[in-house]
């Protein structure tokens, strides 16, 4: 197993085609391929599952996923520190679903800390991608809106995935409309 190889399965896995990551590693398609099946052969698991859409990770493939994202970063730092001399920024990444607030509070984070020493990235996405992103290390925090319909299923998937959940905060129901829409006239309104 290389970093290599490492770096090809992380590559795959973010561009859900294997197509897309060779064009973006700069190499063939089906080298890339083989050095994916030789990897799987190395390690005894299937990495990802081939549909006809692109290819998804396995069950396996996202566990072994989040271990390859911190050996890769862990060498990315050795590198910047004593073969390049530069420091690498420090990375954070928060994933949410697209709420107002995840927007405000992560362009007040830019200001407080995005100086050059930053690599600050907000992701926004479904549930599901906001908890797979915690779960296999793309981002360091994830946003979602915990209610008593979702709750059971939420749970049980921040269980599944070794995640914790903590409230920032309870909200009240509340609506966006547009100023044309005849609701936008009433002082409440109902379901």
């Amino acid at each position: 197993m290389t970093l290599q190889q490492l770096r090809y399965v992380i590559e795959v896995a973010d561009q859900h085609s294997i197509t897309d990551a060779a064009k973006n590693l700069f190499i063939s398609q089906p080298s890339l391929s083989a050095a994916i099946h030789e990897l799987e052969s190395e390690i005894g698991i299937q990495l990802f599952i081939r549909k006809t859409r692109g290819v998804l990770p396995t069950a396996e493939g996202e566990e072994f996923l989040g271990y390859a994202r911190q050996v890769v970063h862990q060498a990315q730092l050795i590198n910047d520190k004593y073969i390049s001399h530069t420091m690498e920024k420090k990375r954070f990444s928060v994933s949410t679903q697209h709420y107002s607030f995840t927007a405000g509070a992560f362009v007040e984070l830019v200001k407080a800390q995005g100086d050059e020493s930053y690599e600050l990235t907000l992701r926004e996405g479904k549930t599901w991608d906001t908890i797979e992103d915690v779960r296999t290390l793309r981002s360091e925090m994830g946003v979602i809106y915990l209610s008593s319909y979702n709750e059971t299923v939420i749970t049980r998937q921040l269980r599944e995935a070794n995640l914790v959940f903590s409230e920032l905060f309870s909200a009240r129901p509340h609506i966006f409309i547009g100023r044309n829409n005849p609701l936008a006239v009433r002082s409440s309104v109902t379901l």
